[in-house]
């Protein structure tokens, strides 16, 4: 992992906790002890204490505010789960670790794009789903100007819902098949940093991505096994405009779980003729 690029900051205390309960919506109440917090009558895990105890590790420090973001969305996640299927993930623990903790590894590759262009970035996540990990993201680096991207309208909602009861600014959604999204003038390599957390080839995701990329922004790829992909998507991404400038694979804290972030650099623009037609690239990648 890359080295931290953030101050560190103080654990969070039982006056931080009395503050979070405080805070929260009334149907969400966290215990002096910050282990446990009630739901319509049923104590459940909270997921303040694994935030606090992993984020650290992969040089994310979370302020006491920013947990609280991740409590109020959680807890939406939830319950908008029990009447539409926006992930197979929805107990506390799980929430946490599979889709906070492992889309907040992202940061610290952002923070030194943000050093190294001396600017305010624009990020896209493809494919977001239920908001991962571009809402986890931007909740981390508020700065970024963040688009959320998904084919169904209905999660898209879902993610409009979460923006506005977080109150994040500059984070918008779009409702588009990356495929089409990459021959819209309006989207086509306009954007700093491009990411999709996807089962897809590496070679597949090369084609919904790259073409969104700035000539010297980056696309990052989240997988969680490459070595192989890598060899075989060789060839797209050198056609696609792309390099691969690096590879850090590690564990996500306090599990077995291996992921794999690849730093694909656009040197060059993305021919015109890509990305290739809804449905194409994954019917016949690019080998």
């Amino acid at each position: 992992m890359a080295d931290s690029l953030f101050p560190k900051r103080k654990p969070l205390t039982k006056d931080d906790i009395k503050r979070l309960r405080e805070s929260l919506p009334k149907k969400v109440e966290i215990s002096s002890e910050g282990t446990k917090i009630t739901e319509k009558g049923e104590e459940i895990t909270d997921v303040a204490p694994i935030l606090e105890s992993h984020s650290d590790e992969i040089s994310v420090p979370l302020s006491a505010e920013e947990i609280r973001s991740f409590q109020i969305y959680a807890s939406m996640l939830k319950e908008k789960n029990k009447v539409m299927n926006l992930t197979a993930v929805d107990d506390d623990k799980g929430i946490a670790m599979k889709h906070f903790i492992d889309s907040l590894t992202l940061c610290p590759y952002i923070r030194e794009e943000e050093s190294r262009t001396n600017k305010q970035l624009s990020f896209i996540d493809v494919g977001t789903g239920a908001g991962f990990p571009g809402l986890p993201v931007k909740i981390s680096c508020p700065e970024l100007s963040v688009t959320l991207m998904d084919s169904l309208e209905k999660r898209l909602k879902f993610l409009s819902e979460v923006i506005e009861a977080l109150n994040l600014k500059d984070c918008t959604t779009v409702h588009s098949r990356a495929e089409d999204a990459g021959r819209d003038k309006k989207y086509r390599e306009k954007y700093d940093v491009v990411t999709a957390r996807a089962v897809a080839r590496l070679s597949v995701l090369a084609e919904y991505c790259l073409p969104l990329v700035k000539v010297g922004g980056v696309f990052l790829a989240m997988k969680s096994h490459s070595e192989e992909e890598e060899t075989e998507a060789g060839k797209a991404i050198a056609l696609l405009g792309g390099t691969i400038e690096k590879t850090d694979t590690f564990k996500l804290p306090g599990t077995d779980m291996e992921r794999t972030i690849i730093v694909v650099r656009k040197i060059r623009p993305t021919p015109a003729r890509f990305p290739r037609k809804a449905g194409t690239p994954s019917k016949t990648p690019i080998v």
